[in-house]
């Protein structure tokens, strides 16, 4: 493709090329400088460059006013994205290389190796500006959809980032064709063989794409997100997600940025699914001295059916009720023991606590003793909100560690030097065994 060619082919007219050249002539004739066809070129460049530019100016600034009437006159919330984004504004700039290409070849003659330069120089203005003009439209839609249609906030800006840089790779290899005078079919084939090292340079990019698109399209990550990734130190909300970076602020406010395919070549824990369903698991234990568990005396039975929900559970197995009930939010414990009953006391206090979900699973159980004595786990469902999730929690094992003497239970702790120093006051063979326990165990 000749750029020469191209150029003449415009507008074969001279007849404002011959007034300007006369007008030229003329001011040289003013200052007293000779008539060389250099000088006259030079000066006709500067001329048309200056007329270019001045009319690209123009133009521009006409769109720009002429899109804000429009805007102020029927409001339009894409006229106006338009105009924040500057997208016309960038879209304008492609008239002024092709004013000057318009204008230039009137000064020169055909074979002119100046205008061959200028020619190859505007053409390369004009795809960059090209190149420009389209990734504002392809970045002004983006924007758009992301913004109205992508309603599951899938990262969709890695799409955007390849199409940005197939734009550009085109533009290189037409700025290369013009700038070589060869056809884009040629280069494309020499590019062959650099496949190897542009593969090695752009790995991060075709990576981060293909694990971008294996994340939207199994709806793995979105932006919003709270995602804990075990392997590194990101365990936060997805702020942003591009085609060579997820960025995850912590809750410390702390920027993480990792590598999209990090997140497809390891596991990561996505809590979107909590969010949604509008309820966050309480999975804790309590732990029981095994000494303090023993079978439930009728004082004990007596003393504990005041407590609220009590006596209708005491009644139902005076009456050979079922209360191995197979529901989700039952009462769960037994009339045998003082942690039975303990158990049955903490079901009917979850059930009528005002911020636990009774249509979710909902445990008290025992779950496998061990050296430091029986755990007791609470299992149930609450609100997602943090604050008031730490509060509910808190409340209920406060809630337990007041409530355990009445049935006679002890919660344990380990042994401290101030329980030895305490005991040995009292009893030297106390503190002696107290010692000998602590280090046993």
């Amino acid at each position: 493709m000749s750029t020469m060619f191209i150029a003449g082919d415009i507008i074969p007219s001279h007849k404002v090329a011959s007034w300007l050249l006369s007008t030229i002539d003329g001011f040289l004739d003013h200052i007293g400088l000779e008539h060389d066809r250099t000088i006259e070129e030079i000066i006709y460049v500067a001329v048309i460059v200056a007329v270019a530019m001045t009319l690209g100016w123009l133009i521009r600034r006409g769109i720009l006013w002429l899109s804000r009437r429009l805007v102020s006159w029927r409001y339009s919330n894409v006229g106006k994205q338009l105009i924040e984004q500057r997208v016309l504004v960038r879209c304008s700039h492609i008239i002024t290389p092709l004013v000057i290409m318009a204008l230039l070849p009137f000064a020169f003659d055909a074979g002119s190796s100046l205008l061959h330069v200028l020619s190859m120089v505007v053409w390369v203005y004009f795809v960059i500006v090209l190149v420009m003009a389209i990734n504002s439209v392809l970045g002004f839609v983006w924007r758009r959809y992301d913004e109205k249609e992508n309603t599951r906030n899938l990262p969709l800006k890695g799409i955007l980032n390849v199409c940005t840089g197939v734009v550009w790779i085109i533009g290189v290899i037409v700025i290369g064709s013009v700038i070589l005078d060869k056809s884009p079919v040629a280069l494309l084939t020499g590019l062959g063989a650099f496949a190897a090292a542009l593969m090695l340079i752009f790995k991060d990019s075709i990576l981060g794409f293909v694990a971008g698109v294996q994340l939207s399209q199994n709806d793995m990550l979105r932006i919003g997100d709270w995602i804990v990734v075990p392997s590194t130190i990101a365990n936060g909300i997805v702020v942003d997600m591009s085609l060579t970076a997820v960025k995850v602020q912590n809750w410390d406010n702390t920027i993480v940025t990792l590598p999209p395919y990090t997140l497809v070549s390891t596991s990561f824990q996505n809590w979107r699914g909590m969010s949604a369903s509008g309820y966050r698991l309480i999975s804790r234990s309590v732990i029981f001295d095994v000494d303090s568990v023993r079978s439930a005396t009728d004082d004990l039975v007596r003393q504990v059916s005041s407590l609220e929900g009590m006596s209708d559970f005491l009644a139902k197995i005076k009456s050979g009720g079922q209360f191995y009930d197979p529901g989700l939010a039952v009462v769960n414990g037994t009339a045998s023991t003082n942690l039975g009953l303990m158990r049955a006391y903490l079901c009917n206090y979850l059930l009528k606590h005002p911020l636990i979900g009774t249509d979710q699973q909902i445990l008290v159980r025992i779950m496998a003793p061990d050296a430091n004595g029986m755990p007791l786990q609470i299992y149930c469902y609450t609100t997602t909100a943090w604050t008031a999730y730490e509060a509910v929690q808190s409340e209920i094992f406060e809630h337990i560690a007041a409530v355990a003497p009445l049935f006679g239970l002890r919660l344990y702790n380990a042994p401290s030097g101030h329980d030895v120093v305490s005991m040995s006051k009292f009893s030297p063979e106390l503190s002696a065994a107290a010692a000998a326990r602590t280090q046993n165990r």
